[in-house]
């Protein structure tokens, strides 16, 4: 009698699963799922939460283009030269909060498993990478040789921790010559110089420091270096004294758009032809 009642049961339950399904016949008048979210960062979100294991990628992301015309804005490039050092992380706090965009002229030697987390933010927060030699000698006093190690083995120290290959470098002390150019040209950089020194690099005074910024034109590159804890705190001054001018902050390559390899750029208007 039990055995009879419990298959009873399990016969009903089944009966009622059966009997809850959709005919196929009436499957078009069901309404409509709603859309799927494509929205990158939710779903990579949802990824993340449900794959946790998942390895990060290799090299990081950046955003798109953000199509600036410096013809119509008045655009400043703010460069900063022999990084990364020890407050660079600062130096990229201070530009988020105020949604500017800058480019590092990096050091090969300072490149490494210790700063490479530094270079991958650059990357990824927008900011752009340019190659300032590997120990910063005078370029035109090296062999063809040495020029060449000094900006191949930057380029390659670069890539392996950000895949980014630069597109411009900057001469270290700004000396160039023919040699130079011609080197700069075979390996697809243009020379990025300045058309604003701030001269963090002599007087260690950041209000002095910022207070020369107001000096800036549209079109011009600015020099600073981010190894200089006087030049870190002289950033947030100077962007509340150049947001005040209503000055956009771009990259190298917002200001340029495409540059000639080997050819000398300061200024938005204004090129050194080699």
């Amino acid at each position: 009698m039990r055995l009879g009642l419990v298959l009873l049961i399990a016969v009903t339950g089944c009966s009622g699963a059966v009997t809850n399904a959709v005919a196929p016949g009436k499957l078009a008048s069901l309404p409509a799922l709603p859309p799927p979210v494509h929205d990158p960062a939710t779903l990579a979100r949802q990824l993340a939460s449900i794959q946790p294991g998942w390895p990060a990628p290799r090299f990081p992301v950046a955003p798109q283009p953000r199509g600036i015309d410096c013809r119509k804005l008045k655009c400043v490039a703010l460069t900063f030269d022999d990084g990364p050092g020890d407050e660079t992380g600062v130096v990229l706090d201070r530009l988020a909060e105020h949604g500017a965009k800058a480019t590092f002229y990096v050091v090969g030697r300072m490149v490494s498993e210790k700063t490479a987390g530094l270079l991958q933010r650059m990357v990824t927060e927008g900011h752009e990478l340019g190659n300032h030699s590997w120990d910063h000698p005078a370029l035109p006093s090296l062999s063809e040789a040495g020029l060449k190690e000094q900006l191949v083995r930057t380029q390659l120290a670069v890539g392996r921790y950000t895949g980014v290959r630069m597109r411009t470098m900057r001469p270290p002390y700004g000396a160039t010559s023919p040699g130079v150019a011609a080197m700069t040209r075979r390996y697809g950089m243009a020379q990025i110089l300045w058309g604003l020194d701030t001269m963090d690099w002599r007087d260690r005074n950041a209000d002095l420091v910022a207070k020369r910024c107001l000096k800036a034109k549209p079109g011009d590159v600015i020099l600073m270096h981010d190894i200089h804890a006087s030049t870190v705190q002289a950033v947030p001054k100077l962007l509340d004294l150049l947001d005040a001018k209503g000055f956009t902050y771009v990259t190298v390559t917002e200001l340029f758009g495409e540059t000639t390899p080997g050819k000398e750029y300061f200024h938005m208007r204004k090129e050194r032809p080699t």
